[in-house]
């Protein structure tokens, strides 16, 4: 039996992406994954679709969401096989949009004091359901020729650290971790490498957050160097944390990354997704 592969980061046109759920999963049954997790940012609205898609195409969809948490750079928590229609996710991220505006205001002002000539209408326009980011303003600065892709947009403007980014949010990691608990999910923290910090400090925080439920990391991800990968997955087993796996596929927004292989390479094992099934599954 051949090995089966998974990507539990990806994106729709909920969140950053420019695809929409079913499409995400068309992608994925076209790239021969046995699951997926679409965990858009701050956002649930395209879960549901994507578990019809799933049933439909036999592509096992794991519920998810991404929330950003405050963060002297850049963090973030994935939830996977949270319960979409628990009222406290479901009200806390009505205020979490709130704050998403806000944050876009900043990065919007941000650019414009660079001099670039973006506005939010610009963005939104790019952003079918609404809830627009980061990948939509490097998309209007792709296409106005400031930069020369989605790619270079974040490297030089828009990553943490860069003269464009703002990082206004609304959850404390710790709220960010409980709120996934109480929607009957399993916690991660995601992309280890862009919080930027060093292994020991990086250990104690994620020592912190396993006082209030954190379940586990991503232990693969697009951008990990073999060396980061080996390095977080160690750490996975030295603290007792699950692992989770993905590329953060954002469809045309980040047309470097595909779905299930990221930059061309990955293969994350479904044992992941069974045994984050196992243990948090409906």
């Amino acid at each position: 039996m051949s090995e089966k592969y998974i990507d539990l980061h990806t994106h729709t046109v909920h969140s950053d992406g420019s695809m929409t759920p079913t499409e995400v999963v068309e992608e994925a049954a076209r790239a021969g994954l046995a699951a997926i997790a679409v965990s858009d940012h701050d956002c649930m609205d395209g879960v549901e679709e994507a578990l019809e898609a799933g049933k439909r195409l036999g592509v096992e969809v794991i519920p998810a969401v991404e929330l950003s948490v405050q963060s002297e750079t850049e963090t973030h928590i994935l939830g996977y096989c949270i319960d979409i229609h628990n009222k406290a996710m479901v009200d806390k991220l009505e205020e979490v949009k709130r704050v998403r505006v806000t944050r876009n205001e900043e990065t919007c002002e941000n650019l414009r004091r660079l001099g670039f000539d973006v506005t939010m209408d610009e963005a939104l326009a790019l952003a079918p359901g609404g809830l627009i980011g980061r990948a939509h303003f490097a998309r209007v600065m792709a296409n106005k020729g400031y930069v020369s892709s989605v790619k270079e947009a974040f490297d030089l403007y828009l990553a943490n650290g860069r003269p464009g980014y703002s990082n206004t949010q609304c959850l404390t990691p710790e709220e960010g971790v409980e709120l996934i608990k109480e929607a009957g999910g399993g916690a991660f923290v995601a992309h280890l490498h862009l919080i930027k910090i060093a292994d020991d400090p990086l250990r104690e925080f994620l020592k912190r957050l396993m006082n209030v439920g954190l379940d586990g990391i991503e232990g693969y991800y697009t951008e990990y160097t073999p060396y980061m990968e080996a390095r977080y997955q160690a750490m996975a087993r030295e603290l007792g944390l699950m692992m989770s796996g993905g590329t953060d596929f954002h469809g045309k927004m980040k047309p470097h990354i595909s779905i299930g292989c990221g930059l061309g390479e990955m293969k994350i094992p479904y044992a992941l997704a069974e045994n984050i099934i196992n243990k948090f599954g409906r």
